[in-house]
């Protein structure tokens, strides 16, 4: 198989923008008004994936373990600032502190086993695989608290009356939201499950198609594709479970009583 890869011109690049002016059309003759967030869009992701690739280029061509520590203690900050600017003053500070701890206890665990036990990355710090792959796992498990959270806080919401007649005929908090925390857990695993269903017949997913795309071996691709996806899977879970174990709690005070 050849290992050259086509490269892309700036120029080249530049033309993929057709599809923004498209969208910009299409919304401004539904009469959508979306165009200021759609120009914003494309401009930060512009601007963010070209620093990110300057970035790992520097990390990359000078390796240090604390380098890496450093970026991966970032990436996670990063991913828990995401999940509260997302619901602002929806979280108390109980919650928040229980989304901090679900995303390092949940993420840290997974990622360190994956890439040490399972690939055993040399040396054991390496930003080649340690970044990118750290990156899937720690983006994927953001995603799932966030729709755990979504759904839990609006289960409480909705089911409150019926939470608080359960803790009068003696259910313990724990048990009266044993229903709410079901529900959460599988709004937040069910789109990695969706992926995973589709994954290969219905798409071709990113990590695999870049790989492909520079060269490798097709088979090594999917390999590397099956270990990175049953990654994110276990951080999701874990990270997720975390969350809803310690999370419902904070919407009961010491009396077990609902806030």
């Amino acid at each position: 198989m050849p290992s050259s890869v086509i490269e892309l011109s700036y120029f080249q690049v530049a033309l993929g923008y057709i599809f923004v002016v498209i969208l910009l059309f299409l919304l401004k003759r539904r009469g959508i008004n979306r165009e200021r967030e759609l120009i914003l869009a494309s401009i930060r992701m512009t601007v963010q994936l070209v620093a990110v690739g300057f970035i790992l280029m520097l990390l990359i061509d000078n390796p240090h373990p604390l380098i890496t520590l450093l970026t991966v203690m970032v990436m996670i900050s990063f991913a828990i600032l995401t999940i509260f600017k997302k619901f602002k003053t929806r979280l108390s500070v109980a919650l928040k502190r229980v989304v901090v701890i679900s995303m390092v206890v949940g993420t840290v665990p997974v990622f360190l086993y994956f890439l040490w036990i399972v690939i055993g990355i040399e040396p054991y710090y390496s930003p080649r695989y340690f970044i990118p792959i750290t990156g899937m796992i720690i983006g994927n498990s953001m995603t799932g608290i966030s729709l755990g959270i979504h759904t839990m806080i609006e289960r409480f919401n909705n089911r409150k009356e019926e939470i608080e007649e359960a803790l009068i005929l003696g259910a313990t908090p724990k048990e009266a939201s044993h229903l709410i925390i079901n529900d959460s857990f599988d709004a937040a695993i069910l789109p990695t499950l969706n992926t995973m269903l589709g994954m290969g017949i219905i798409f071709l997913p990113g990590m695999m198609t870049g790989q492909i795309l520079s060269g490798i071996d097709p088979t090594m691709a999917i390999l590397y594709q099956i270990g990175v996806m049953l990654g994110i899977l276990g951080g999701v879970s874990l990270t997720t479970y975390t969350f809803l174990q310690l999370g419902y709690i904070t919407f009961f005070n010491k009396q077990k009583q609902l806030n």
